[in-house]
């Protein structure tokens, strides 16, 4: 295999997001926009991790309903799944949970696409993301990784971040291969793979059913920002800039009581985490055990939640995910 063949593929890899991104951007030549859905139904998307939280919260205990709201939850298999479906104006927005990094491919393959309303900052205190191996692996550090079989969950996110953080601990070169999230604990159970990168609640459903350890927690703050403790804004809950234009008194009342979803999980985490029943893998009792991430309004951002934000998106820019920089103030949402 010639030694130019990996970032040959990545590249061409990287132009078939874009593609694809652009492809559900446009029908017959027309802009998502034109495409899009009239009437009150809010159609938002949402992958099965224990960072959408507020929104299965909000879903859950009416508090859309509250404000009039009619709220669909659409479930995909993966965050690039959400944007795609956001492209196609097949829905109107996302949960908590949706790979920031998927969301910015989608905002370059059609400027303007959407907004945030809040993100899941997460790091060692916050877990949502780790990286496991088999209950008795030998392997001690992250750095052990090397030349080893290695996953991640599916999406141009996950993949690139597990691969810096593999290069940056010291495991530069190991491959990884892009596995749906809820495959993990069963792969390497199985030893069909050494170690996965993934999200919670993975890593509380192994350690619970005795088959996977965790081998670190809060790996993109530390090796992606440098600081054990620097939020990672890796999830983002959006609402497309069209469906904001079209309806601001809907969004005004979505973004309210999305807000309420936020309050719950901070006051009385203890009842919200019921709420990921259904919604992930964890169900009844076992929901007490996740960790949660942190939740930051818009209008919550500091300067330095802002850089930290930026530096992570900056990291696409410079691995070639990103075609151009960008700039994470425009997308904050502004009441």
């Amino acid at each position: 295999m010639s030694t130019d063949s990996k970032p040959k593929r990545d590249t061409l890899r990287r132009r078939h997001l874009l593609g694809a991104a652009a492809a559900a951007a446009a029908t017959l030549g027309a802009p998502a926009f034109v495409r899009a859905q009239s009437g009150s139904k809010i159609r938002i998307g949402y992958w099965p991790v224990a960072a959408g939280l507020p929104f299965y919260a909000a879903v859950e205990k009416g508090y859309f309903k509250d404000a009039g709201l009619d709220v669909e939850a659409i479930k995909f298999a993966g965050a690039q799944q959400v944007m795609e479906a956001m492209l196609s104006g097949r829905c109107d927005g996302s949960s908590n949970g949706t790979g920031s990094g998927n969301l910015g491919v989608g905002e370059i393959a059609s400027p303007g696409l959407f907004k945030i309303i809040a993100t899941n900052p997460s790091n060692a205190t916050y877990v949502l993301d780790q990286f496991l191996v088999p209950k008795d692996s030998p392997v001690k550090s992250i750095a052990e990784l090397k030349g080893k079989r290695v996953a991640s969950g599916p999406g141009i996110q996950n993949k690139t971040l597990a691969q810096t953080v593999l290069e940056r601990a010291g495991a530069s070169g190991t491959s990884v291969t892009e596995l749906p999230i809820g495959q993990h604990v069963a792969a390497l159970a199985a030893g069909q793979v050494d170690a996965v990168y993934t999200l919670e609640p993975t890593g509380t459903v192994g350690r619970l059913n005795g088959t996977t350890r965790l081998l670190e927690a809060g790996v993109i703050a530390k090796y992606i920002l440098g600081d054990p403790q620097a939020p990672w804004h890796g999830g983002a809950a959006t609402l497309t800039t069209e469906f904001i234009k079209k309806n601001p008194e809907l969004t005004r009342k979505y973004i309210a009581a999305y807000a309420r979803g936020i309050e719950l999980v901070r006051k009385d985490p203890a009842e919200a985490r019921k709420y990921l029943k259904g919604y992930t893998a964890i169900d009844g009792p076992l929901t007490g055990e996740v960790p949660l991430a942190s939740y930051m309004l818009y209008s919550e951002f500091k300067p330095a939640d802002v850089a930290a934000f930026q530096k992570f998106f900056d990291l696409f820019t410079e691995k070639g995910v990103f075609e151009k920089k960008l700039d994470v103030q425009s997308l904050l949402f502004k009441a």
